[in-house]
């Protein structure tokens, strides 16, 4: 069987390929060159004249409002935000005002024995205490920042109804859930 010679194809160079090629060259060149040496004390941190700068807070700055007691309809919407559905089965949920130094309480409804989360929030410039007991038994005492919920996870080996006590250093909105886990 006879073979057939190949047939050579001449090359072309596209001018967007010769553009590329010159431009990775001249990269090449002009980085290699590149180099950087630091001084000689830089490293030195005993060195009185290095000192770090303090870390800048790319966040906004809070409004030096949102911590301040509210009353009506504000009221209402603040204790729904802060206390979002609960999973289980609601069994209590308040919330309201305290006056600076003034002892506020409230007390569930009976409670089934079982677990429970209790979630407490605050909104006050300063702290807020609360106390959750049964019966004599304190459960929960906490000192809270406002701005922030905490979940608090109880276990009633029998049926109980809770005391919660809220304390403010300062005028304080306070709201409470009560769920069944």
């Amino acid at each position: 069987m006879p073979t057939v010679p190949a047939r050579r194809v001449p090359r072309r160079r596209t001018p967007a390929a010769a553009a590329l090629l010159s431009v990775a060259v001249f990269l090449g060149t002009a980085l290699s060159g590149c180099e950087y040496e630091y001084s000689a004390d830089h490293w030195d941190d005993e060195s009185a004249s290095v000192t770090a700068s303090p870390p800048t807070d790319a966040a906004l700055p809070q409004d030096p409002h949102l911590n301040e007691p509210v009353t009506g309809d504000e009221l209402d919407e603040w204790a729904d935000h802060v206390l979002p559905d609960a999973g289980g089965r609601v069994f209590q949920t308040g919330y309201g005002s305290v006056k600076a130094g003034a002892v506020h309480t409230e007390s569930t409804t009976p409670l089934p024995a079982g677990t429970y989360s209790v979630t407490l929030a605050c909104r006050s410039k300063g702290r807020v205490a609360f106390t959750v007991r049964n019966g004599q038994e304190p459960l929960v005492d906490l000192s809270l920042r406002c701005g922030t919920s905490r979940v608090n996870v109880v276990s009633l080996s029998k049926d109980a109804v809770l005391s919660i006590q809220v304390t403010g250093q300062t005028a304080a909105n306070f709201a409470y859930r009560v769920s069944r886990i």
